[in-house]
């Protein structure tokens, strides 16, 4: 996919700041495991998670495209990072945007586009999984209000001081022995909704996740998002469009792993000579390469197909699968070619190789995606 003139400008706006601004300093927050509320808030001021969302709620008005053009460079240098972009928009923004009713979007939109505020989705629990839909969350409605009870695992941007609140999916009701399941949104700070405190994670070490808590957690009826009974199926269509992203930012994390070894290849010398000299390093870089524009490839068709208005489930989950795998591939082999420097924190390639698994798991995991693939077949 050629890159219109105005995607080109984002692209290179982006990859300036994060070669310049996120670069030098993300490895100090990721060793002491803290939120960069610096350079989100630089984010916000520069646009990036209001670049889906219309003029009239203090967005840029721009495409889906766009932000995934965003989270490409992001991730070639960070994924903390870029993590944050992706679920702040994917899932605190989209659900509101998508479904919400004119005033939950007059007063919620606004800040969450500037970046003054981020919002995250609570789905996951605890014994669900990939079973997204075994929710046990419920809600039940007392006096004009929703009265929520259960819990959320691993949601991102759920605990931050800036965070303004939580989209979640609950039990609502049952009908013909089948669960209702609907979504409602719960402001930070309501009593009876608790944020336990941030996981110990492998990777993502700068990015924000926490596992959360409704015990008689109340909140007015008018809280919920979209239609009663729907939340489950409006979470699947916002879940498409996230997978796009989370490939473009995959492909985003292989194409750094790549920049940071050609790189490494012309400085290290061994046996008298760099070793980007010898053909075993040069082969490990081309495939890297190799997959990191078929993964390129995979998310802009993915996208291209979702700009048109057409069907792009299948192809949002062949774009995940190869661009999450392409990640995982290259991050293990920069991490080889660097040797003893690749395990180190400090460097970029050590942190995408603890990092990039998450890719392969989160937003539905490779068997997932590759299940849906088959479905798409008729199988």
């Amino acid at each position: 996919m050629q890159l219109s003139e105005e995607h080109e400008a984002l692209r290179a706006t982006v990859e300036d700041f994060a070669q310049k601004e996120v670069a030098p300093v993300i490895a100090d927050y990721y060793i002491r495991e803290e939120f960069p509320y610096d350079l989100v808030a630089t984010m916000g001021e520069m646009g990036l998670f209001g670049l889906p969302v219309p003029e009239e709620y203090g967005g840029m008005g721009g495409d889906y495209v766009a932000l995934c053009v965003a989270l490409e460079e992001l991730g070639r240098v960070d994924q903390s990072i870029a993590i944050t972009l992706e679920a702040g928009v994917s899932l605190g923004i989209m659900p509101i945007q998508r479904f919400g009713s004119d005033e939950q979007k007059q007063r919620w939109l606004p800040d969450l586009a500037t970046g003054t505020a981020l919002g995250g989705f609570g789905l996951t629990e605890a014994g669900g999984g990939s079973d997204a839909g075994a929710t046990r969350t419920s809600a039940t409605v007392d006096d004009g209000d929703w009265v929520i009870n259960g819990s959320k695992a691993f949601i991102t941007n759920s605990g931050t001081r800036i965070t303004s609140h939580v989209t979640v999916t609950a039990v609502t009701g049952r009908t013909d022995d089948k669960r209702e399941i609907s979504a409602i949104l719960v402001p930070s700070g309501t009593p009876g909704f608790t944020v336990a405190p941030s996981y110990s994670k492998v990777g993502w070490n700068a990015s924000d996740t926490h596992e959360l808590a409704f015990a008689d957690c109340r909140v007015p009826e008018e809280n919920l998002v979209g239609r009663r009974g729907r939340g489950y199926a409006q979470f699947l269509s916002i879940l498409d469009e996230g997978r796009v992203a989370i490939a473009a930012l995959s492909t985003g994390a292989a194409q750094g792993c790549v920049d940071e070894s050609v790189r490494y290849a012309h400085e290290r010398k061994a046996f008298g000579a760099a070793i980007g000299t010898y053909q075993a390093i040069q082969f490990k870089i081309a495939e890297m390469e190799t997959r990191a524009v078929t993964a390129r490839l995979a998310w802009q068709h993915a996208a291209e197909k979702m700009a048109a208005g057409l069907s792009f489930t299948k192809e949002a989950a062949i774009a995940k699968l190869v661009s999450s795998g392409a990640a995982m591939d290259n991050a293990r082999d920069a991490t080889q070619i660097f040797g003893g420097y690749g395990f180190m924190n400090e460097y970029p390639v050590a942190r995408h190789y603890r990092d990039s698994k998450i890719l392969e798991i989160g937003e539905g995991t490779s068997e997932v995606q590759k299940m849906l693939i088959a479905r798409r077949l008729g199988l």
